[in-house]
């Protein structure tokens, strides 16, 4: 066998440090140090020009740009989003009309309509589920499924039967329901689901029939929009690890196919872990051409209101809000 020695360093070459091609420097890229009684503006400068304080930047970037030249803001999002208690953030951004159009999956219809309905949500699952009670609040599962008949009879989506529904009835707490908002200010609200992962789904009153009419003529509505995100829309993402991402996928296909030429436009998914799908379906393969596409992982009761503080006062300065 052959045998080795320890190498011989004596004749290693160097170089200067200064001669480095670095990529942090304290001129260009480090934070600011805090100071007390700061504003918002001064905070958000001071973070550092790296990472995930660069690429939120960037989404801001995005944003306001889209804001400016009258793009479509689509805010795409998961059941977790509004279980954080952030209907108030997501709705001053389509009041302001930086948010254009949201899309949604089944859970945050019933965490939205549950709010609305009685100002609380998010049923502890692990305490009534070995009862062969989980998921069956009778307001929830009766009032959801009879807006969809409603829905049906009256030709309109999934996002905008219920939204309608949670108005007619006059929800105590509808100030608090995003589906609401999107129908005041007459915004796409798109519902999109797959029969049996939500609560209502279990109820006798549950028609799959309805529940996948109303959630095509979403499908198609939303694919509409994403035909227009070209040249400087943007697409968030936020917290939705499958369903949505794969949603957005097809419709950009659609809108392809049928000869919509979209690209130049900004993606963005908001997680708290990356997953594949968002990473593929959101960020990489469809900004692939001339679009740009930012990862930010943080929880979103955090992240969400530093999205918005951002944007709102940056447009505040222009008086665009």
């Amino acid at each position: 066998m052959k045998r080795y020695a320890p190498i011989l360093m004596e004749n290693i070459k160097t170089y200067s440090l200064k001669d480095r091609n670095n990529k942090v420097n304290v001129k260009e890229h480090f934070a600011a140090p805090p100071a007390a009684k700061s504003s918002f503006c001064d905070f958000f400068a001071s973070l550092p020009n790296l990472l995930g304080a660069e690429s939120l930047r960037g989404v801001v970037a995005a944003i306001i740009n889209a804001h400016r030249k009258q793009r479509p803001v689509v805010l795409a999002m998961g059941g977790h989003v509004v279980k954080c208690g952030l209907q108030p953030v997501i709705k001053k951004l389509i009041d302001s009309g930086i948010v254009t159009a949201v899309a949604m999956n089944g859970s945050v219809v019933i965490h939205d309509y549950e709010v609305s309905l009685v100002g609380a949500t998010s049923e502890d699952v692990g305490a009534v589920l070995q009862s062969g009670d989980f998921g069956f609040s009778r307001e929830t599962g009766q009032g959801i499924n009879a807006a969809l008949m409603t829905g049906k009879q009256e030709g309109v989506g999934f996002g905008q039967a219920v939204g309608n529904a949670i108005i007619r009835n006059q929800h105590q707490y509808r100030d608090f329901s995003v589906l609401t908002t999107c129908v005041e200010n007459d915004i796409p609200v798109t519902v999109h689901v797959a029969i049996g992962t939500d609560i209502i789904h279990q109820h006798p009153q549950a028609d799959g029939a309805v529940i996948g009419e109303l959630s095509m003529h979403d499908f198609r509505l939303l694919t509409s929009v994403v035909a227009d995100l070209g040249d400087g829309g943007v697409w968030l993402n936020i917290g939705s690890a499958v369903l949505l991402p794969e949603v957005f996928l097809k419709a950009l296909s659609v809108a392809q196919n049928l000869g919509h030429q979209v690209d130049n436009f900004t993606t963005a998914n908001f997680d708290m872990i990356q997953h594949y799908r968002p990473l593929q379906n959101v960020v990489k393969r469809p900004t692939s051409g001339l679009g740009c596409g930012y990862t930010i992982t943080g929880h979103h009761e955090i992240n969400i209101p530093l999205l918005a503080y951002a944007v709102l006062d940056e447009l505040a300065k222009e008086d665009q809000i």
